[in-house]
């Protein structure tokens, strides 16, 4: 197994926090076209249209959870211990992560996304248990 693999999901990971950066322009730049808000309202903006509230709100997500998720990844890599566990737990992870970003973006619908919060939130806490007994066992 070549470790570096590990860097595969990450770089997933890091690309759909590109593509959250790039629909909240999008839908920024959106609103002031149409008239919902002015330019000047995003230096502190109280007044987001609900649009890209919720993209730059699914961005903020993407710098919780995730930073843990890059760190351990990283911390694998270095112990030498990334295995085919923790390929399947860090591609399960940001799978999650994609799934719940669309329904962020999209339909919001709050059951949905939490439920692949959830599931991302166990994966990354079986992915440090397992960090902890790879260390544990060096």
């Amino acid at each position: 197994m070549n470790s570096i693999s590990i860097f595969w999901p990450v770089i997933v990971q890091v690309a759909l926090i590109y593509v959250i950066y790039l629909i909240t322009s999008q839908r920024r730049v959106g609103a002031v076209k149409r008239g919902e808000v002015q330019a000047k309202e995003f230096l502190v903006p109280i007044n987001e249209p609900a649009q890209s509230a919720t993209a730059i709100r699914s961005l903020v997500n993407q710098f919780e959870l995730p930073m843990l998720f890059i760190f351990v990844c990283f911390a694998f890599y270095l112990i030498s211990a990334v295995n085919i566990v923790v390929l399947v737990l860090a591609w399960a992870f940001v799978i999650s992560r994609i799934v719940h970003a669309a329904i962020h973006v999209t339909t919001n619908a709050l059951m949905q996304r939490r439920a692949a919060f959830i599931v991302g939130f166990f994966i990354n806490g079986l992915l440090w248990v397992y960090f902890a007994y790879r260390l544990a066992i060096a």
